[in-house]
């Protein structure tokens, strides 16, 4: 599953190069105090560190007299252990039909099974919300059995005791309705399992839509089975529906046939094994595009008609990632089919049904609209590498979730890092690690093998996804990738249709290599958090030295020390020599032999180890660092803290000037965003950027800059990129056109308005704001709904912008749509927070505008309402960290 998490993808947005009208500060450190001294911190995420330098975190001997006994525990601590199986589910038959108006599933599952090894003559199944006509055994004798509300399980009494080996059947006739029970998770905001997407036609031109999301233990909502990820079974499954629809499951469509009454049974048949959390169905009106079979297997995308012609754009690079991963873990694609399908309202962000991804609609657009944009490619690249880890190969218990969402989530720096060179992948990279220490800055940090977690929703977070796939990166770097990939290899081809623990894992590796990996797998899946890191260098007598410190509180679990294996690089001259080291002390100093004082030093230049650094360096050594040091992560961290460092202007204006040629698009927009006052050779960099760069957000960027300094030239540059085919551009172009010729671009505007485009809608809904113009409030609300991601966050607030100019009934009427939005947990929790925040900011409008006039009855009235309003959505929500956010609210 592809999580879209609010926390990781807000830490991201802070790094990613934006088009919008205000300039995003770069997220690798925070801005340092003012100093003398012109020194900075290279940090990442260190600004809210309170351990005291003078105890490294420890507790001193005055501080332990006077405590309290620890009180000695009596119970044993909780343990979420994988699911004890008593029968084997060895295939699943399924008939279903629907009532679109009750939102019913009508169901008859056919199951064969057998015990795994002490008799039994009881059978339990998960179902969810079921009522049972009957339940019989294979010959059609009819079984005894209760059905436990509370539990959501039915219990059948077998016709007789089996034994091991002795396999039977039972056949359930049953209804289920999924949308009467369930509840919401972090990654998942709807666990109903089955969703009937605008049912009774209500909703416009919304499409009618049947699609399911199993994981976690949610398909028995719909169909009655041993809902546990350590179950695995082979699957048919027939599905009547109205001869217009088309149907997608796992596995390969067998057959179509009337059914009469303008229906059709579609039957879909799996016959390799798999987790019951994996099965899917979706049902719509879709346009088969059918892409070239890959090794023989059919590869296809059911596409909303509207967005067929740009499927490959919406599903970049399918085939050619098949390709890639089969070849990179030595084990081919195993399964007999691929298909990808996007769906209306979807409750998460992917999920990796075995042969049949499902999406949310935000992967849906034209040419235009997908240009520049990799979240296509990185989330195609995330679920099929599920198809390996995770479908192939899955986690016993949801407190291993690490082992399919680690390795889903490192499967997208491994396609950048093939697909478009290191550079972007360490990007990714970067952007993956923010997202991890932004989650342990909002709550603490956990193992990634999370035996004592609360719920095995609370497992769809920035450790399972973030972290374990940064943990695979050190690991990938301390084994080599030859060793690397052949121990995933070796881990495939052993377990392949079966669930693993992590110790599965580390034997594999252990296997391959012949070390002993305890120490990196204890370290790093067994216990949480990571190090936080102060270093120092200094030199003398012909020796630099590097003092490390590992400062990182020990509450959590998290280790006083790590083991860390690392390498040094000390620049003299520009030329670097290399140093490896281990460091495996709270405290520890290196010495290393230097003819001078070194230009830099480079603490681990491979950029692989997930820490936190207090590290300070001088501009100078920054600029030597730009100019000398290869990786991403260095220029990326020399271009954005030189430009914010006072008392170097020279160096600040020859790093930044040569970055602007940066051969990497994300330095090239960090360096003009970190321009205040250009010079005039980096105002003719600006300029070219804006009028060619190939990056469409660089281009963007210089568009804003050029605005904001009032650039003579800027009018015409303006006008070139209205002309180009990147919405984000030509977004940028109004947006700067604005600034150059007002009448132009209000008619430019009304020619935009029908394109449907957050980047212009964004554009277009400023410029309304700014204007004042009340009649452009219908303009927002065809699009309140259907905005998402940050670009909803500039939209509502544009939005309650020109409600705060408007009258007391488009105030009212506004606030009821957004508390709606705000309420609404089947919204996107984009949304609900854009529109959370438009009521909030309203509301504080609204009120500075009563202390400037005085006494004004009708807004009091809707400032008291909208206050009402902010409690009712803050007791109705349930993300946690939209509850955290709300808080300032």
């Amino acid at each position: 599953m592809q999580q879209l998490s609010l926390t990781g993808l807000l830490a991201a947005l802070l790094l990613v190069v934006s088009c919008s009208t205000t300039r995003p500060a770069v997220a690798t450190t925070p801005t340092p105090a003012e100093t003398s001294d012109p020194t900075i911190t290279e940090t990442r995420n260190l600004d809210t560190l309170t351990v005291s330098p003078a105890t490294n975190g420890e507790i001193t001997e005055e501080e332990m007299e006077g405590t309290a006994p620890e009180e000695v525990p009596t119970t044993l601590p909780p343990r979420a252990i994988a699911f004890n199986r008593v029968h084997d589910l060895l295939h699943t038959k399924l008939e279903v039909s629907f009532d679109w108006e009750q939102e019913m599933v009508i169901g008859k599952a056919t199951l064969r099974l057998k015990p795994i090894f002490r008799p039994s003559d009881e059978l339990t199944l998960d179902a969810k919300n079921f009522t049972f006509r009957s339940i019989t055994n294979g010959d059609g004798t009819p079984l005894e059995y209760a059905y436990d509300d509370d539990r959501q399980q039915v219990t059948i009494q077998l016709d007789r005791a089996y034994t091991r080996g002795q396999e039977y059947t039972v056949v359930l006739d049953y209804t289920a309705t999924p949308a009467e029970g369930g509840g919401a998770g972090q990654a998942i905001t709807s666990d109903k399992g089955l969703f009937f997407i605008n049912p009774r036609g209500e909703e416009g031109d919304k499409p009618r839509q049947i699609w399911t999301q199993g994981e976690t233990e949610n398909n028995s909502r719909w169909f009655p089975t041993i809902d546990k990820p350590n179950e695995r079974t082979t699957q048919e499954l027939y599905v009547t529906v109205d001869d217009s629809y088309k149907t997608l499951s796992n596995g390969i469509l067998v057959s179509s046939e009337p059914a009469g009454e303008g229906k059709r049974t579609d039957y879909w048949k799996m016959d390799l094994p798999h987790a019951p959390y994996l099965f899917a169905l979706v049902v719509g009106e879709f346009e088969i595009v059918e892409d070239e079979p890959w090794n023989g297997i059919p590869v296809n995308y059911y596409m909303e008609p509207k967005f067929a012609p740009y499927a490959t754009s919406v599903f970049p690079y399918t085939p050619e990632m098949l390709t890639f991963f089969s070849e990179l873990t030595g084990v081919q694609y195993p399964w007999p089919k691929y298909s990808q399908v996007a769906v209306r309202d979807y409750v998460s962000g992917a999920m990796e049904n075995t042969t049949a991804v499902i999406f949310g609609e935000f992967m849906n657009g034209t040419d235009r609209d997908l240009i520049d944009v990799d979240i296509n490619e990185k989330i195609v690249a995330h679920e099929m590498f599920h198809h390996w880890f995770g479908d192939l190969v899955t986690c016993e218990s949801w407190s291993q979730l690490t082992l399919n969402e680690g390795f889903a989530n490192y499967s997208e720096y491994l396609w950048m890092e093939k697909q478009h060179g290191k550079d972007a992948a360490d990007y990714h990279l970067l952007e993956e690690w923010q997202g991890y220490f932004s989650s342990v800055q909002n709550g603490a940090p956990h193992e990634l093998i999370w035996y004592d977690v609360p719920d095995k929703e609370a497992m769809f977070d920035a450790h399972s996804y973030n972290k374990g796939g940064a943990v695979l990166h050190m690991l990938r770097h301390y084994v080599g990738d030859e060793a690397f990939f052949n121990s995933l290899q070796h881990y495939l081809e052993r377990h392949k249709f079966s669930a693993v623990e992590i110790d599965e894992l580390r034997m594999a590796f252990e296997d391959t290599t012949g070390e002993d990996l305890s120490w990196f797998f204890d370290q790093w899946f067994l216990r949480a958090g990571h190090p936080r890191l102060r270093i120092t260098t200094d030199y003398a007598d012909g020796s630099v030295s590097l003092t490390v410190q590992q400062i990182q509180s020990t509450d959590d679990n998290v280790p006083a020390v790590f083991k860390i294996p690392v390498s040094v690089d000390v620049y003299t001259n520009g030329t670097a020599e290399r140093h490896d080291i281990t460091i495996e002390q709270r405290e520890q100093t290196f010495t290393f032999p230097a003819d001078t004082d070194p230009d830099v030093v480079i603490f681990d230049p491979h950029h692989q180890l997930l820490a936190e650094y207090d590290y300070q360096k001088t501009g100078q050594e920054l600029a030597a660092q730009y100019r000398y040091a290869p990786a991403f992560f260095d220029r990326y961290e020399a271009v954005g803290l030189i430009g914010r460092m006072e008392g170097v202007p020279e160096l600040e204006d020859e790093i930044l000037t040569a970055a602007l040629q940066d051969t990497f698009y994300a330095i090239r927009g960090v360096a003009v965003q970190s321009l205040v006052d250009p010079t005039p050779v980096q105002l003719e960099r600006v300029r070219n950027i804006a009028r060619q760069d190939d990056r469409s957000q660089v281009r963007a960027a210089a568009l804003d800059v050029l605005a904001q300094v009032g650039d003579e030239e800027l009018a015409p540059i303006a006008r070139e990129a209205m002309q180009a085919r990147a919405y984000s551009v030509v977004a940028a172009g109004l947006q700067a056109l604005v600034a150059t010729d007002p009448d132009a671009a209000t008619e430019a505007a009304g020619q935009l308005e029908d394109i449907d485009n957050p980047d212009i809608s964004g554009a277009l809904a400023q410029l309304y704001s700014e204007s004042g113009d009340l009649s452009k409030l219908p303009f927002f609300e065809e699009r309140l709904e259907g905005s998402d991601g940050y670009s909803a966050i500039n939209l509502y607030t544009a939005y309650q912008s020109l409600l705060a100019q408007g009258q007391s009934a488009d105030q009212t009427a506004g606030v009821s749509r957004l508390k709606e939005i705000a309420l609404d947990q089947s919204q996107s929790p984009w949304r609900r927070l854009a529109a959370t925040k438009a009521i909030s900011d309203l509301r504080t409008t609204l009120s500075e505008q009563i202390e400037q006039l005085g006494e004004a009855g009708d807004l009091n009235k809707l400032i008291l309402e909208m206050g009402t309003s902010l409690e009712a959505i803050k007791a109705a929500e349930t993300n946690t960290d939209l509850q955290n956010i709300y808080e300032q609210f």
